[in-house]
């Protein structure tokens, strides 16, 4: 592989959408090695798992018989697997656009415990993309060509095949068949000691691995490359009767004897695949694709792969069973009913014979069931043998124990409430409707009966109804501060019903004093709730006031008590709209 350039600058080589080897160099010293070849490397991260294996990249550990063969072939497409970049970041070319493997093997099992196997790497596609003006002229050998030979060898040291943990160690040694020109071989003997672990719970299986990748260096566009940590990990879910295991593989590794640093992301691969894998018989099926994780050199920006495979199955022939005809275990000798499937029974005649059926399953046998698909209790009465208890509501609770049988209801400690459905809340302001004044409409609790649950401020009619008292100062027009809550509650009803076209207030007094000075007393009161709605937002051609003084009381005005229900202030609508006001009526807000 050889890099031609005579400008000034900085190029990176690294993986496409995601990186495969970047690496920053002055443009002066490729110029100073355009006349020097500079050795390639394996750059193909991925490594097949041995044939008998239901991942890709990861090993399932079946060390199991004594000469059982598999063999099979891999297909492996890598996508844009080594690109260069400008220092800022953009591309000047694909080294490598498409990478296309055929990766034929396979391995062979001995004494339920040692693997031998064997994958060599054909190379059937190899092209690289058109260069960008002016970028640095870095030649790879294209077409096809074939990998590194591979010889693996596995010895199993704890647990079983299907095991919670089945652990094995081993290594790969790669034969220099590869070209390093085209970047699929080193050029050199390669070594790869690993650990393999693999285990299944249930319908969960899992693999992992770990090792060493121990290569001689290899020179690559200014950078030594040595030794790799290799590291795997697969996960996945047996599904159709556990033919077929679907899950996700991630693998990779990172430079621990080069120029570039541990995890530096350049020398730091990391890949993930999603696939599965269809076990028919003797032959297992796999497809699977994923994008390479990292900038480490050699992961594509997303690779498929494709596997058919042969695993020879020898299972040890079953010995042979007396007939058992109806399959229930006892044999036709012995069967009383050797057609019908049944228990075994110490009585000969009963023996291996269906049991009466019990079609609800409530233990009462159906020819005594009263009710043979309802479970129920069983009782004296044939009749009502095997029937479920009354429940004539329908609310879980018995008859027997319901205190209320025609309302359905939660079950209560108290017996007296027992099946009785919860006090109805009409309004949902959780006071019940029995001790809620207003059962349809929404409010707080009050001390006092007629107003507990009512709103304060409500429009009925025609008329705007104030539960509480509009307190002025005694004697006097001005207004007292609590009675600022009850009027801002009048103002957003006013906003709440744009209909309400004008709003009559009165002000009202006892008879106490001088009719004069109770009518001008009375008038100076309404108006002055006019000017505070006014203020607050409410427009004044909406509102009207005046006084009726003690021409109107409500009440005798002998006792304290009739005084001060008649000393009040009424709101009555008097234009809403189209409606006609009616004329009777009036909210009753009282004052000092």
């Amino acid at each position: 592989m050889h890099e031609k350039n005579q400008a000034h600058g900085s190029i990176r080589v690294g993986r496409g959408r995601g990186g495969a080897l970047a690496l920053t160099a002055l443009l002066a010293s490729f110029a100073q090695r355009s006349a020097a070849a500079e050795q390639g490397f394996a750059l193909n991260r991925f490594e097949p798992a041995e044939r008998d294996s239901s991942w890709f990249a990861l090993e399932s550990l079946n060390l199991r018989g004594h000469g059982r063969w598999a063999t099979g072939v891999i297909g492996d497409w890598a996508h844009r697997p080594l690109v260069i970049y400008d220092g800022s970041g953009n591309e000047l070319q694909a080294l490598l656009r498409d990478q296309v493997y055929a990766y034929v093997g396979g391995s062979v099992v001995f004494w339920d415990r040692l693997r031998l196997g064997l994958s060599f790497p054909v190379v059937l596609v190899s092209s690289s993309g058109a260069a960008t003006p002016g970028a640095p002229t870095v030649d790879v050998a294209s077409g096809t060509t074939v990998g590194d030979l591979r010889v693996g060898v596995d010895v199993r040291v704890l647990g079983e095949y299907g095991d919670v943990i089945n652990v094995a160690l081993g290594a790969h040694i790669f034969a220099p068949t590869g070209s390093s020109t085209a970047m699929t071989g080193d050029g050199k003997l390669r070594l790869r000691p690993h650990v393999l672990a693999a285990g299944r719970v249930g319908l969960f299986e899992y693999a992992a691995s770990t090792g060493l990748n121990v290569r001689s260096r290899a020179d690559f566009a200014g950078q030594s490359l040595g030794s790799e940590w290799l590291f795997g990990a697969a996960a996945g879910v047996r599904l159709l009767d556990e033919h077929l295991l679907v899950g996700p593989e991630l693998w990779g590794g990172t430079s621990v004897s080069s120029s570039l640093g541990v995890f530096d992301k350049e020398g730091t691969p990391v890949e993930l695949l999603v696939g599965g894998h269809y076990r028919v018989r003797e032959f297992n099926f796999g497809l699977g694709a994923g994008p390479g994780l990292s900038r480490g050199f050699g992961a594509p920006s997303m690779r498929a792969l494709a596997s058919l495979q042969w695993i020879q199955d020898t299972p040890e022939p079953p010995a042979p069973l007396p007939p058992d005809r109806d399959l229930d275990g006892i044999t036709d000798g012995d069967d009383a009913c050797p057609g019908q499937a049944g228990p075994a029974n110490a009585d000969p005649r009963k023996h291996g014979c269906p049991l009466p059926q019990d079609t609800d399953g409530d233990t009462i046998l159906d020819p005594d069931d009263a009710c043979p698909a309802q479970r129920g209790e069983a009782t004296k009465d044939p009749a009502t043998n095997g029937c479920p208890p009354p429940d004539g509501d329908g609310d879980g609770i018995l008859d027997r124990e319901d205190a209320c049988l025609s309302e359905a209801g939660p079950r209560d400690a108290d017996p007296a409430k027992n099946g009785c459905p919860p006090p109805k809340d009409t309004d949902g302001d959780q006071i019940i409707d029995a001790e809620d004044a207003c059962p349809e409409q929404a409010g707080p609790s009050d001390p006092e009966p007629t107003k507990n649950g009512c709103p304060r401020v409500s429009l009925k009619g025609d008329v705007v109804q104030v539960l509480d008292r509009i307190e002025f100062q005694n004697g006097k027009s001005a207004l007292t501060p609590e009675s600022e809550p009850i009027l801002a509650a009048v103002a957003k009803l006013l906003e709440e019903h744009p209909e309400i076209l004008e709003l009559d207030i009165e002000g009202h007094t006892d008879n106490r004093g001088k009719h004069a000075s109770n009518m001008d007393l009375s008038q100076r009161r309404a108006a002055v709730v006019r000017s505070w709605l006014v203020a607050h937002g409410i427009a004044a051609k909406r509102l009207s006031s005046h006084g009726i003084g003690p021409d109107r009381p409500l009440d005798s005005n002998d006792t304290d008590g009739g005084r001060q229900k008649n000393r009040r202030v009424e709101f009555h609508v008097t234009d809403s709209g189209d409606a006609a006001p009616s004329s009777t009526g009036g909210s009753k807000a009282g004052v000092r």
